[in-house]
């Protein structure tokens, strides 16, 4: 069977995706050619890098804007219309793509793609069977177009909100968000603390994406001078300059910390930790979830971060530093109270999809072969 993958780079979450199907069937099925395209890139480099690097730097520096431009286009016609013009430019050459590689069935993860193959389905212009994975706890208007035969949702809270877009109820599938494999593995939290060097105490894991960005320096710093009993394990992504600012920070400090850049030990990681402290990306929200880890919320991104944000708060699943907040006495709050932490376990579980990747090829398997 031959898989078409089209994805964007904007943000690590949609490629992660991508990755975790690519990887289970590779490890499970045998006769399978699985070949990703970054599509913007791939139909015009100049676009990739205005839409992009606008996406990115907009995160960075002006991400309420950003917040508003997503809200915006949720409820407006006009900047749905603007995209769809744009969309049905660039599907010109994707469709020569699809020719030459013909798949079997093509998955989309980044509602920019999907929107051009269901232009491409509406004109019969193609007719492969084509799923799209939604990899937010929030359905956005961007993602839903005609003639897609499979809505891979994160979990059966979102049937509704799809529906009432107009999705037709037999095309929505509540599966999950598919993540890598290693994430199924148990680790026992002390043989994960042994391994990592670090003590058997409370621990807190803190991220900040791919990228890197929020507050993370600060609250670092007022958890390393803390009166709390703990350690902390710091991931700063590709953002070197806070690596090394938390290793400064650490020098001072007489509290065991571990620092870590880009790294794939996250399983490892998070099978350590007693609490996650990040920006509510999809993936990262997924990790957790099948790793039964508590979450604090911390400097979400205006629009889909902050409807993440809200479904894990709603849910019991998180609790939220705001930027006046006191980082240190919200950790005390849920470490003080004797079953805050179990039950925020125990909704992480209940939400969890672990089992999404292996669902989700089964899906493709079975609309390939219709």
């Amino acid at each position: 069977m031959k898989v078409l993958c089209l994805t964007v780079s904007a943000g690590s979450g949609h490629v992660k995706a991508a990755e975790a199907i690519e990887k289970y069937f590779y490890n499970h099925y045998e006769d399978i050619e699985f070949e990703t395209i970054d599509t913007l890139k791939y139909i015009n480099p100049i676009v990739d890098k205005l839409v992009v690097g606008g996406y990115l730097q907009s995160l960075k520096k002006t991400p309420s804007i950003y917040g508003k431009i997503y809200k915006l286009a949720d409820s407006e016609d006009a900047l749905s219309n603007i995209s769809s013009i744009i969309n049905q430019i660039l599907s010109i050459k994707l469709k020569g793509l699809i020719e030459d590689y013909k798949p079997d069935v093509i998955l989309c993860t980044h509602p920019f793609p999907l929107e051009m193959v269901s232009k491409l389905k509406k004109k019969n212009k193609i007719t492969t069977p084509t799923v799209a994975i939604l990899t937010d706890y929030a359905p956005h208007s961007f993602w839903f177009y005609s003639h897609i035969d499979a809505y891979v949702i994160p979990n059966e809270d979102f049937i509704q909100d799809l529906i009432e877009k107009g999705i037709e109820p037999n095309t929505i599938y509540p599966l999950g968000i598919p993540v890598s494999e290693e994430f199924l593995e148990k680790i026992d939290k002390n043989v994960a603390k042994k391994e990592l060097g670090i003590e058997d105490k409370l621990t807190v894991l803190l991220m900040g994406g791919g990228l890197g960005i929020g507050n993370i320096r600060d609250i670092f710093e007022k958890l390393s001078f803390s009166k709390l009993d703990l350690q902390i394990i710091a991931c700063t992504g590709q953002n070197i300059k806070l690596k090394n600012q938390l290793i400064e920070i650490a020098s001072r400090s007489n509290k065991k910390s571990i620092i870590f850049d880009y790294t794939d030990k996250v399983n490892l990681l998070m099978s350590a930790s007693d609490i996650l402290i990040s920006k509510p990306g999809g993936l990262t929200i997924t990790e957790a979830l099948i790793k039964e880890l508590p979450i604090v919320i911390n400097s979400a991104i205006p629009g889909q971060e902050e409807k993440n944000a809200d479904y894990l708060l709603n849910n019991g699943i998180a609790a939220r530093i705001h930027t006046d907040d006191s980082i240190v006495s919200i950790l005390m709050q849920i470490i003080n109270s004797k079953n805050r932490l179990k039950h925020m376990a125990e909704a992480c579980r209940e939400k969890a999809k672990p089992n999404a990747a292996k669902d989700i090829c089964e899906l493709m398997i079975k609309l390939a072969n219709k």
